[in-house]
């Protein structure tokens, strides 16, 4: 019994180790998008959330400095203000020191003040210090009330600069705000 089998052209068995190799492509092709779409979701889920903390900070940091303003209305006299601080009322540093609010060790403890609106979903609540700056004359009329260098001249504004510490939901989100604020004391 003389059996034949059908020849297998050449060109026809190279083809089937070609479609395995254009396959195993494709497919690390799609594994390396699949792992790049991984990594920039959690790269911008990560981006969210430090987002998510710097704002926290900022809004503590803006409550801080509403309380200190509400302060200030209370404050009569500018003798409370050191240059050691008293619990957090500072007068200005002395030029070529280091800034009062530079100094790591005012945000601590009683060297600053906590400010009395509680913020929410922060890891330390906000706190700020006040500086008495200067007494500006207010040139409109002062001197024609009354005499501009008595110490009881009613046309000087204190100017204060306050600035607030706000932290966000871990302690690496920290923002920093200043303003200046000037009122006529009675």
């Amino acid at each position: 019994m003389n059996r034949s089998f059908p020849s297998i052209s050449p060109s026809v068995s190279r083809q089937r180790g070609v479609a395995l190799f254009i396959s195993l492509v494709l497919l690390l092709v799609l594994t390396i998008i699949g792992v790049s779409s991984v990594q920039t979701t959690s790269l911008e889920v990560r981006m969210t959330g430090n987002e998510h903390n710097a704002m926290l900070a900022f809004q503590a940091a803006e409550s801080a400095l509403r309380d200190a303003e509400d302060q200030l209305e209370n404050i009569v006299s500018t003798v409370v203000f050191t240059a050691n601080g008293n619990a957090g009322l500072y007068s200005v540093a002395q030029l070529g020191t280091d800034e009062n609010w530079q100094d790591a060790g005012v945000w601590t403890g009683g060297n600053s003040i906590v400010a009395a609106t509680n913020v929410d979903g922060v890891s330390e609540q906000p706190r700020y210090i006040i500086e008495h700056i200067a007494s500006v004359l207010l040139e409109d009329n002062a001197y024609q009330q009354e005499d501009p260098y008595a110490a009881s001249a009613q046309d000087r504004v204190e100017m204060f600069r306050i600035t607030a510490r706000g932290v966000g939901g871990n302690t690496n989100a920290r923002i920093m705000l200043q303003s200046t604020y000037g009122r006529i004391l009675d």
